[in-house]
């Protein structure tokens, strides 16, 4: 009587077996490889969290450079060289920037000056309102030893001198992002043509077509509207300079620059921006000056909106205002205050790239096309005889047409008429 074997399952393998469970061969260089993956992700990751600050800085300077690479091109075509071309535009920036912030400046320590001057008058005058109207016998050496002594002027005194350092550190970073934008500003627009030699030399034909296309209309849309808000702040801004000579306004030179930068360059809410600084200049002379430059700044507004405006950038890239706002707000919460400075250049680049590379139809003549409301019975009446008479003139070819072809109908049965008479004519005969 033979035993019969028992069944062996699979943990029933001794350990010997060939056949026994074991790790495939794939799995260890599996996650070898996803470990290498991750470090160079986490690698990656730390780089261009270290470089974030430089990348912003190329990318201004890309903007900027595109900004002035159209003079640059205007002066090399008549013979003077780009790096030449490139400093003197610079330096022109430069010159403006420097004199901007120098009447800033002055205006700034002016009315600082004037306000510590008359403060011990404007003191007294709230000490005397107080005493009249509430019964009191306050005094300013009294209201003055109180302030000196107190706590919190004591704090703010030391918090500002320990953080001393900290804005002579955040100065001089700045002056040194501002360096390195305008370096690398320089190089883009002196080496202009060698670096788009470059860029296309690892490019095929085809897409090298393409991509001189796209950087020739990213400069021309980003310099023009530039330029265009340039020449509309130089007009607003001289306009603003008479009205506040006329008037006597302090600092009128100043102010006229900062209502033509801020207006064009900042949009929908610039214009109020700028005009809430000389008006309340201007209210410290007189109360009416201040109702004289509210009053023309909206005058201006609207003039400018309506005749300078659409002559100056015919030519270049109109942003609509409600676009314009909304690309500041993209740009700063994508990218800060950097986001917000190159954000009305990128939509005009944008914009243009669509306006080039989409097809556009002709739209129909249709009322809630055109936007206009209910309209009169006379109104009504003269569009429909203006769409009768288009109706016609449409159907003036096909009429012809067929009235041609009627004619010539009528000539094939003439012939064929007179063809089959002269036939008849010698056989009667």
């Amino acid at each position: 009587m033979s035993a019969t074997p028992k069944p062996t399952g699979p943990d029933d393998r001794r350990p010997n077996d060939p056949h026994a469970t074991r790790m495939p061969r794939w799995l260890p260089r599996a996650m070898v490889l996803a470990l290498a993956l991750l470090a160079c992700f986490q690698l990656a990751s730390w780089a261009f969290h270290q470089l974030i600050s430089l990348l912003l800085n190329i990318l201004i300077a890309f903007f900027l450079a595109l900004a002035v690479e159209p003079a640059v091109d205007w002066m090399a075509a008549r013979g003077m060289r780009r790096g030449v071309a490139t400093a003197l535009v610079f330096l022109a920036i430069l010159i403006v920037g420097v004199g901007f912030v120098t009447l800033l400046g002055s205006m700034l320590a002016g009315q600082i000056a004037t306000m510590v001057g008359e403060f011990p008058q404007y003191l007294d005058s709230v000490i005397s309102w107080t005493n009249d109207t509430f019964h009191t016998h306050l005094s300013r050496v009294e209201v003055q030893n109180n302030l000196l002594k107190s706590d919190w002027l004591q704090k703010y005194v030391q918090d500002s001198a320990n953080n001393v350092l900290a804005v002579s550190a955040t100065v001089l970073g700045s002056l040194f992002n501002l360096l390195t934008v305008a370096l690398f500003s320089f190089y883009f627009a002196a080496d202009g043509p060698r670096l788009r030699r470059a860029l296309c030399s690892v490019l095929p034909p085809t897409r090298q077509v393409e991509v001189l296309r796209a950087w020739e209309l990213a400069v021309a849309k980003t310099g023009g509207y530039l330029y265009s808000r340039g020449l509309m702040a130089l007009i607003s801004g001289i306009a603003h300079y008479v009205l506040l000579e006329i008037l006597g306004v302090p600092y009128a030179p100043a102010l006229a620059m900062w209502v033509g930068l801020v207006s064009q360059f900042i949009p929908t809410i610039g214009t109020y921006l700028a005009g809430a600084l000389p008006m309340l200049i201007a209210f410290t002379v007189n109360p009416w000056y201040a109702v004289w430059v509210l009053g023309f700044v909206v005058v201006y507004q609207q003039l400018e909106n309506y005749l300078l405006q659409p002559r100056i950038t015919a030519r270049t890239v109109d942003i609509h205002p409600a676009v314009a706002f909304g690309s500041v707000i993209a740009g700063t919460a994508l990218l800060g205050a950097v986001g917000a400075l190159i954000a009305i250049p990128a939509t005009a680049t944008l914009q243009g790239f669509l306006g080039a590379y989409v097809k556009r139809y002709e739209v129909t003549d249709d009322p809630r096309v055109l936007g206009r409301g209910r309209r009169r019975r006379g109104a009504s009446l003269l569009a429909k005889v203006r769409h009768t008479l288009r109706s016609e003139q449409a159907a003036a070819p096909l009429k012809e047409r067929r009235q041609a072809e009627k004619r010539e109908e009528e000539d094939e049965g003439r012939r064929e008429g007179g063809g089959s008479h002269a036939e008849d004519g010698p056989g009667g005969s």
